[in-house]
């Protein structure tokens, strides 16, 4: 059965997968790349070395994303948002990093997961891999979702 899900059902995926599909479009050029993130007062909140993703998003900062949780291939859910990409700083930033080593610090970190301020204090999470980062926050303005599921 195919269907819809329920604006709940919506913010308890949102709420419970911590990778996202971002995607994003500039000067004729689409570029879709996963995120880690975590789901706060209805925006995606994300850490970022510079790089490609974040000049794409400074010149178009409006964004598609996709969230999904698979069971097998006739159960699954699935969330597409579209919003509004933006950088934090100051005292936003530090907030937002702190939702995101609470939601990730239990989990087994990568090199690019955590900020490295969540293994060295001193560093303020400038830096990812050796690069500078960001903090950056998705509004997201529009969200649907879809599910399948087998009877």
């Amino acid at each position: 059965m195919l269907g819809e899900l329920a604006v709940t059902e919506v913010e308890r995926l949102l709420q419970s997968e911590p990778i996202a599909r971002i995607g994003c479009h500039v000067e004729g050029r689409t570029y879709v790349v996963p995120i880690a993130y975590v789901y706060a007062d209805g925006s995606l909140i994300g850490h970022s070395a510079d790089g490609l993703k974040l000049r794409m998003l400074r010149k178009n900062p409006d964004v598609c994303v996709e969230i999904e949780h698979i069971d097998d291939l006739a159960n699954w859910r699935s969330v597409i948002a579209w919003g509004r990409y933006e950088e934090l700083s100051g005292g936003e930033a530090e907030l937002a990093l702190d939702l995101l080593m609470a939601r990730f610090v239990t989990l087994i970190p990568s090199e690019t997961i955590l900020p490295s301020r969540a293994t060295a204090p001193s560093t303020h999470a400038r830096e990812v891999a050796g690069r500078p980062s960001v903090v950056y926050r998705i509004r997201l303005k529009e969200k649907t979702g879809r599910f399948e599921r087998s009877q």
